[in-house]
């Protein structure tokens, strides 16, 4: 999966966490500061995948392969951005978008040892 798709799953993980059920591409395209054109080709790509779904309203719904992709980018744009802070000591706003390009790119055994430091601080 590329950095964009993993982008667009974080984002309607968190949207469908404020909003249950009631997430639509122009909130996405809100939130990523995206065109509401470049969204919905996502999306359809997205749906092809079998990651999201879309109801009779026009929401957009992740489905539980989509779902569980998007908690662990999620959770590890959060350990991250927690090990950035707290243990390398970058404000909020860096390790918060430091995060979210290291998360696409680090290796799995490179955070898993952040997590494991991380939780123990």
């Amino acid at each position: 999966m590329n950095e964009s798709r993993e982008d667009y799953l974080e984002t309607l993980f968190v949207l469908n966490q404020k909003y249950p059920n009631s997430v639509r591409s122009v909130d996405v395209a809100k939130m990523l500061g995206y065109t509401k054109s470049s969204v919905s080709r996502a999306m359809t790509i997205l749906k092809e995948e079998g990651y999201v779904t879309c109801d009779e309203r026009g929401y957009l719904v992740l489905t539980n392969l989509g779902k569980d992709l998007a908690e662990n980018i999620y959770e590890k744009h959060q350990i991250l951005s927690t090990y950035l802070q707290k243990c390398v000591k970058v404000d909020k706003e860096t390790a918060e978008a430091d995060a979210c390009r290291m998360e696409h790119i680090i290796s799995e055994i490179t955070y898993q040892k952040i997590k494991e430091l991380v939780l123990q601080v």
